[in-house]
């Protein structure tokens, strides 16, 4: 086999050994995801002599409320769906409307991004907690929704228990709201959107009234949806360095074939000698 055959042989089989570990790489240094919140404990164990941390993140609870349709609904309707939530009462004379405006617009552009079929995002549910349910009933929720031309289907308001909600909001998604006792000036809550993925784990916080921050809440949504389920494994799991072995081995015996073949091949020195 001459130089220029070895050569080529040579960059044969490196170059796709080459080109596996800069795509490893590459996929081990992607873009960041929105990280976690709300911590509940850490877990410290050895493995293979080395000590390792395992954060244990803070799971949003199972709840069961009432909708605008009058629906009793719960968070498992919302299986494998990231949530946008945030807390509101009708008769706020601040915040809220321009919240549920803001809202109302992230909303639609969720759905205009559907361009054929049915223009609802599957991926997605907006929830609005009322902190005034004793006078947020169904019809008033009702009412709000028209207002602002709220879908049932992709954004739930929710009444009902009140502490249910309190709970969801102080407890286990860290926002700060208070009874205002009916009188509409009293009431407190946050102003912020918060993004729980479809494993129920708080991943953002995003002023609701600033534009900058709702757009960083889009891109973080965009990301949340493209995450992979760990539980979930892919085909290739695991099997990418067994498949570039193989690969590089086949590419070894079409090598070792060529040399050989080659090699056995008569010349035309061999030829002329045959023949006399």
């Amino acid at each position: 086999m001459n130089k220029k055959a070895l050569y080529a042989v040579l960059i044969a089989l490196f170059l796709p050994l080459v080109c596996y570990f800069i795509v490893k790489n590459y996929s081990e240094k992607a873009v960041a995801m929105p990280r976690h919140y709300v911590l509940d404990s850490v877990n410290v164990s050895k493995r293979n002599g080395k000590m390792v941390t395992d954060s244990v993140w803070h799971r949003v609870p199972d709840f069961t409320l009432i909708n605008q349709q009058g629906d009793t609904v719960s968070l498992k309707d919302l299986r494998n769906k990231i949530i946008i939530a945030d807390f509101f009462f009708t008769h706020c004379p601040t915040i809220c409307p321009g919240m549920t405006m803001n809202m109302r617009k992230l909303q639609q552009a969720l759905s205009n991004g559907q361009r054929v079929g049915d223009r609802t995002n599957k991926d997605v549910q907006f929830i609005s907690f009322s902190i005034d349910p004793e006078r947020d009933s169904v019809p008033q929720l009702k009412s709000w929704a028209d207002r602002f031309q709220i879908d049932p289907d992709q954004w739930w308001l929710l009444t009902g228990d009140k502490k249910t909600i309190y709970d969801l909001a102080i407890n286990h998604m860290k926002v700060g709201v208070e009874d205002g006792m009916g009188v509409d000036t009293s009431f407190f809550h946050s102003d912020r959107f918060i993004l729980i993925d479809s494993n129920r784990y708080v991943r953002g916080y995003y002023r609701g009234l600033d534009s900058a921050s709702l757009n960083q809440l889009a891109q973080d949504l965009v990301m949340l949806t493209m995450e992979k389920d760990k539980s979930k494994k892919s085909f290739f799991a695991g099997k990418l360095q067994i498949m570039a072995v193989a690969f590089l081995l086949a590419i070894a015996g079409v090598g070792l074939f060529l040399f050989v073949f080659k090699k056995n091949k008569p010349t035309d020195a061999d030829s002329r000698l045959e023949k006399e």
